[in-house]
């Protein structure tokens, strides 16, 4: 965008009876100058994640229930676990990373995709870990921990990424320099 925002830019008319931006708008505005590239696509994944394991939940427990009107996906007879398509989708942004192509490498929507993905492998974490279906057996209850665990330190990271800057910073000056006078020659 410049050094010029959205509301600067735009004229007259732009939203229909009202002349100036939308809301939507301002929050690009606000992400313009509050959010750097890598914050940015941090931000979509660590809501795209939680989003995403939220809606699984809740869709797992509508089949489970007998309250939404589809049940399982299954192919020739096999259930079709949701981890399989995370992995399908991981498998996608690894080659998208491979590839290296600059304008996609980083991009929030990679990085919503990633978070979907990871959610979605996350979920069934347990099941992974046991080889066994126990997603609805206490041993499931794994998953939900887990995913609470990854949303957990994400959004510690995301709320205070300056100060975990700082402190690695700080660290590995001081160790660095503790290190350096135990290898000095005594005088």
């Amino acid at each position: 965008m410049g050094s010029k925002t959205l509301s600067s830019q735009r004229g007259p008319g732009a939203e229909p009876g009202y002349g100036r931006p939308s809301l939507v708008e301002h929050w690009h505005e606000s992400a313009d100058r509050h959010l750097t590239p890598t914050k940015r696509s941090l931000l979509a994944m660590w809501i795209s994640f939680g989003t995403t394991w939220g809606a699984v939940r809740l869709i797992t427990h509508g089949i489970r229930g007998g309250w939404l009107p589809f049940g399982n996906i299954s192919t020739g007879g096999q259930h079709l676990h949701h981890y399989n398509f995370g992995i399908a989708t991981l498998a996608g942004v690894g080659l998208v990373a491979v590839r290296g192509d600059e304008r996609a490498v980083g991009h929030p929507a990679v990085a919503s995709v990633y978070g979907a993905g990871t959610a979605l492998v996350a979920d069934e974490f347990a099941l992974l870990l046991d080889l066994r279906d126990v997603y609805w057996a206490k041993q499931g209850r794994l998953s939900v921990d887990v995913c609470l665990g990854i949303l957990s330190v994400l959004g510690t990271y995301l709320t205070a990424r300056p100060f975990w800057h700082e402190i690695v910073t700080v660290t590995h000056h001081h160790v660095t320099s503790a290190a350096k006078r135990r290898l000095a020659p005594a005088s």
